[in-house]
C-alpha cells in the first residue's frame, strides 16, 4: 500500500456563533482544500460550562459543530495561519496522519 503524510485539522465551533458558512466558503473558495466535513453534535459544552443538548423538550439552536479537514502539511499550515485570527484560541487543533494513495 502506498501512503502519504497529511495534516488533519479539527475546529470546534458553536451554531450560535454563525461562523460556519463563512468558514466553509473560505476553505472551499480560497484555500481549495481536498475536502471538508462538518459534524453537528447532539450535546456539548464549551468554555462557559453551559450544557447544550438536542433534546426535543429543550431543542437548542446552539449545538456544537466540528469542522474537520486534511491536506498536505504545507497547505494546512498556511490555512491555519489564515484562520488564526478568526478561530478562538484553543478551538483549532491539528495532528499528523497517514493517508492511503
Amino acid at each position: 500500500m502506498n501512503s502519504s503524510e497529511v495534516t488533519v485539522v479539527r475546529i470546534y465551533l458553536s451554531e450560535g456563533e454563525a461562523q460556519l458558512n463563512n468558514l466553509l466558503k473560505r476553505l472551499h473558495d480560497w484555500e481549495h482544500l481536498r475536502g471538508v466535513t462538518v459534524f453537528r453534535g447532539i450535546a456539548g459544552f464549551g468554555d462557559d460550562g453551559k450544557l447544550h443538548t438536542g433534546k426535543l423538550v429543550d431543542l437548542s439552536l446552539n449545538l456544537p459543530l466540528v469542522v474537520e479537514f486534511f491536506d498536505n502539511p504545507d497547505k494546512v499550515a498556511q490555512t491555519m495561519e489564515h484562520l488564526a485570527a478568526e478561530i478562538k484560541p484553543g478551538h483549532m487543533m491539528s495532528w499528523t496522519a497517514t493517508v492511503n494513495i
